[in-house]
């Protein structure tokens, strides 16, 4: 896989979600992994609640920038027609974020720094 072109995100926002309202996620924990091979896979995990049981998880990961700072947006959408409990929905998710090359980097989810790696 060539670097900075990150493997399929399936939290990436979907087509639909233009019907969708968007609204946000309480993260609890987020943390990396780093497989050890050549390049590094690095991936982002995150857990913490949704606002209600009808919201998905959506991530949208960022190239790096000029200071190599990863930039990942967490968010969640929900059908604005649907009628829903109110309560929160506990999530667990890992998304590849990609390789990279060689460097320092930094990963920031939703403000927060989640990690750091170097390749």
């Amino acid at each position: 896989m060539p670097a900075n072109e990150p493997p399929a995100n399936p939290l990436a926002p979907q087509p639909g979600d233009v019907k969708f309202t968007r609204g946000n996620i309480f993260i609890q924990e987020s943390g990396l992994l780093i497989r050890e091979s050549f390049p590094p896979q690095i991936s982002l995990s995150f857990s913490g609640d949704l606002p209600t049981p009808c919201h998905q998880v959506r991530a949208v990961i960022n190239p790096p920038d000029a200071e190599n700072k990863i930039i990942v947006d967490a968010y969640s959408v929900v059908d604005p027609d649907m009628v829903c409990t109110q309560v929160l929905k506990p999530f667990e998710e890992s998304i590849d974020i990609g390789t990279y090359p060689t460097g320092h980097y930094t990963v920031w989810l939703n403000g927060e720094m989640a990690g750091e790696f170097d390749t």
